[in-house]
């Protein structure tokens, strides 16, 4: 395994972060506590979970992935092997604190000490906020709609205060965003430089070959303010190891199961760009899961590539990406792909 250093840190992190959301829905407890064990055994050290998994959200497995994380620390006292990421929730689930807007006193109070007690933990070492508050674009909005009179959010200056509280009190180790815009990136590392609070460390944002958007405008953020992005959905719910290509939808997959819920990848452009990016795999034998995943990991602005599995042999082939080494020939036959179609799933 390679390793990495979230920048204004001690954290070490692997540069393959254990996914968890599948944990409680899709995967039982005995299949979490197998991936885990996998993936300390080749030298992973960094999971990320959040109160809202299992996913798909549903009231009746919240917080079921945190609840399997904690039962596995308990059985296997391990706590300090492990560097752990979680979030709060954003508003938008009825079902979670009443489902209000979530960046206030007692919704992040409340948040992190549930989430604590579910994980068997008196300290989370990376606790992210799941997604803003405020109206923005985020999980594959395109348009920003303005409306001068939103007023519902929290000011950002506000949730640094309560979180630099608990930081303080040695429950938070540091803390992170996640689906954010350059906008609200760049004012989080304003305020905190400004007012002296908590400096955000990390950015969980999506980032594969088929949504490349983060090089916009956020990766220059990440570069020269020396805060990296933790890559989630790098193989794009599975669409970037070629399984639904030709319109195959393998049925205990997750968009076998869950199509209706998730229209992020379906489109037609993406299913082109699939095809092109499995030409190139096939051109340099390799598969394309590794292919996309090495891809992530090249990037200079990225700490960690956040993978998720169903099974250990889909684990196994993507920790295996940390060894792929892509040519310039290779970059070179991808940014051609991705200046032809690009970011086809947002």
């Amino acid at each position: 395994m390679k390793f990495k250093k979230i920048a204004n840190t001690d954290l070490n992190v692997s540069q393959i972060c254990l996914g968890t959301m599948t944990w409680g829905q899709q995967n039982s407890q005995e299949d979490g506590f197998a991936q885990m064990d996998y993936a300390l055994e080749k030298g992973i050290n960094f999971f990320d979970t959040a109160e809202l998994y299992a996913t798909p959200p549903m009231d009746h497995s919240y917080g079921k992935t945190e609840v399997i994380i904690g039962n596995w620390f308990n059985q296997k006292k391990n706590r300090d092997k492990i560097i752990l990421a979680s979030k709060i929730a954003g508003p938008g689930w009825k079902w979670i604190r009443g489902g209000g807007n979530e960046y206030h006193e007692k919704g992040i109070e409340a948040a992190l000490h549930d989430s604590l007690k579910r994980l068997q933990t008196d300290y989370i070492d990376l606790y992210q906020l799941h997604w803003p508050e405020r109206n923005t674009n985020f999980f594959g909005k395109l348009d920003y709609d303005h409306n001068p009179d939103e007023k519902n959010w929290h000011d950002l200056e506000s949730v640094l205060r309560i979180l630099e509280k608990y930081v303080k009190q040695g429950k938070i180790r540091h803390i992170g965003i996640s689906n954010e815009t350059p906008w609200g990136f760049s004012k989080f590392l304003e305020i905190a430089k400004i007012s002296n609070l908590p400096k955000i460390v990390s950015v969980q944002n999506p980032y594969s070959l088929l949504n490349r958007t983060y090089e916009i405008g956020m990766a220059e953020i990440s570069c020269r303010e020396n805060v990296g992005l933790l890559a989630y959905s790098p193989l794009a719910f599975g669409y970037l190891t070629g399984k639904y290509r030709n319109n195959q939808m393998p049925k205990k997959s997750r968009m076998g199961l869950y199509a209706d819920i998730w229209g992020r990848y379906r489109k037609e452009n993406g299913y082109k760009a699939v095809d092109e990016y499995f030409k190139i795999a096939e051109k340099y034998k390799m598969s394309l899961t590794h292919l996309s995943l090495a891809f992530v990991n090249t990037r200079p602005f990225v700490t960690s590539n956040i993978i998720g599995a169903t099974t250990i042999e889909q684990l196994k082939e993507n920790i295996e990406s940390i060894d792929i080494e892509l040519s310039k020939e290779i970059i070179n036959d991808i940014n051609k792909v991705h200046q032809n179609n690009p970011n086809p799933a947002p």
